[in-house]
């Protein structure tokens, strides 16, 4: 069994700055792909960013230059470091890992950018 636990997230200010991680745990033989998505109230879940085993990331234009998405293997953890944060990024931020070809989902948590 494998679960994915996202923490990191809250109430930040505009402008501001938030760090979300997501470890995964459980029988791992490998990790391909692990991927930031966000779902913000009323709005379906998009793709925030990607980073594959090759350490090769995309990002999705409204984050693009804000976000960094980076992950530390020997912990298997993705961490997504957000900056100069904006109203429209308020969201549950869920991670997504690919486990010997198999996804998983975490639960998500929520980012709230407001003054």
């Amino acid at each position: 069994q494998v679960q994915l636990v996202e923490s990191g997230g809250g109430l930040v200010q505009p402008g501001g700055s938030l760090r979300l991680s997501c470890a995964a745990s459980g029988r791992i033989v490998s990790i391909n792909t692990m991927d930031w998505y966000r779902q913000a109230p009323g709005k379906e879940r998009e793709l925030v960013a990607s980073i594959r085993s090759g350490d090769s990331t995309t990002y999705a234009d409204s984050v693009k230059g804000r976000f960094t998405i980076s992950r530390d293997n020997a912990k298997n953890t993705v961490y997504l470091q957000m900056n100069s944060l904006k109203p429209e990024d308020t969201a549950v931020y869920y991670c997504k890992a690919v486990i010997s070809n198999w996804p998983y989902w975490g639960k998500g948590t929520l980012v709230t950018v407001s003054s």
